[in-house]
């Protein structure tokens, strides 16, 4: 199987320009992105079970990759939700699969959301680390419209070794990410 496209382009595109801009040493020293963890937050899973299963079931559609369900830490009993009760969905991509969903996401998925002029640049954590929600599953090829009982969101977060975001940012953008106009 060859190399994914956004690896390619990493390793002979933006590596140079990150070391370049950054007056890195070495390219050990450039950021990349470690892992992508697709998380999808059920709230109406307390009622009814079976809406787990299918957020597992679409992530791992969208994925690729098996996902798991989560379960509460705590018990909050104004939302009748009891301690080990699953909640949601995540699943941790990593390697050839993280560059292929971004990959997806990035060329795909973004450019079929609704009115959309860029993602936000607010969702930087300080680490490099940068989440971006997502309101829709139906924006991913992958979901069939007619077979979708519920609409629902999931949060995609980009894990780099950046130091700063401002590292992160660049090499997010590097990679195609649309952010949108105007530098934080």
């Amino acid at each position: 199987m060859a190399n994914p496209r956004l690896k390619d382009r990493y390793q002979s595109e933006i590596v140079p320009a990150l070391k370049e801009k950054f007056e890195y040493s070495t390219v050990m020293q450039v950021p990349r992105v470690t892992k992508v963890v697709v998380n999808k937050g059920i709230g109406a899973a307390v009622a009814d079970k079976k809406l787990v299963d299918i957020g597992v079931e679409e992530l791992t559609t969208i994925t690729g990759q098996k996902a798991v369900p989560t379960i509460a830490k705590n018990s909050i009993s104004n939302f009748k939700l009891r301690e080990g009760m699953p909640i949601g969905a995540r699943v941790t991509l990593r390697g050839e699969r993280m560059y292929e969903f971004m990959d997806r996401l990035l060329n795909i998925a973004l450019p079929r959301v609704r009115d959309f002029r860029g993602v936000n640049d607010k969702g930087f954590d300080g680490r490099g680390n940068y989440t971006l929600g997502v309101k829709e599953q139906i924006i991913f090829p992958e979901i069939s419209i007619d077979k979708v009982s519920k609409i629902s969101g999931m949060d995609i977060t980009f894990v780099t070794t950046a130091n700063t975001d401002e590292e992160s940012y660049e090499l997010l953008k590097a990679f195609g990410m649309p952010f949108k106009s105007g530098k934080k």
